[in-house]
């Protein structure tokens, strides 16, 4: 029983081929994804010719896009972009930024880019800057920085935990705020 099938295909399809392309694939993928939905069939030279008009269209149609997308990405290549976030005192944010944000984020300055093509190495859950690898085509790729910031002043906690040599925690008593303006407003002086 053979695993793979040699089919023509009709339509563009992503990743495999444009019109007219004879392509071998996976006896699934042809059943239950090509050949239902209309995007190939068993190949003829018929076929072949008679599609011969819609290939030249479509390979225009690829080199086009090929060509706006080498222009956007040495656009998109450096850009920087500033997203605000709902988060805790520690910078922890209370969702994750995800591909679908970041694409929308590059929709609003003019760059059209999908959410696949948007390639995180892990969740965005924390108050910090990230590198953003944007791949829209094998060997198309740029580097976006992406700033995600408080959507609200996080208030920094001067007084640090301290542990002594055991690990025990070093309880510093509290002075009242006035106290401490004035130890404060002191020691500038005193310098």
């Amino acid at each position: 029983m053979s695993k793979s099938v040699k089919l023509l295909l009709t339509e563009n399809v992503d990743s495999l081929g444009i019109v007219g392309d004879v392509v071998n694939v996976k006896v699934g993928y042809a059943r239950n994804y090509l050949l239902p939905f209309g995007y190939a069939t068993e190949p003829s030279d018929e076929l072949i010719a008679s599609l011969a008009e819609r290939r030249a269209q479509a390979e225009k149609d690829v080199a086009a896009r090929r060509k706006e997308r080498e222009e956007m990405i040495s656009k998109l290549d450096g850009q920087e972009l500033t997203m605000d976030r709902a988060c805790n005192d520690q910078g922890h944010l209370y969702g994750s930024v995800t591909q679908q944000d970041i694409s929308a984020a590059l929709k609003e300055v003019g760059f059209q880019v999908a959410p696949r093509e948007v390639r995180l190495p892990g969740a965005i859950k924390r108050v910090d800057s990230f590198d953003i690898l944007v791949k829209v085509d094998s060997d198309l790729e740029a580097h976006v920085k992406l700033w995600v910031v408080a959507d609200r002043h996080i208030e920094d906690d001067e007084d640090e935990m301290e542990f002594d040599n055991e690990g025990e925690l070093i309880i510093k008593e509290k002075k009242p705020q006035a106290e401490k303006a004035d130890a404060d407003t002191e020691t500038a002086s005193a310098e």
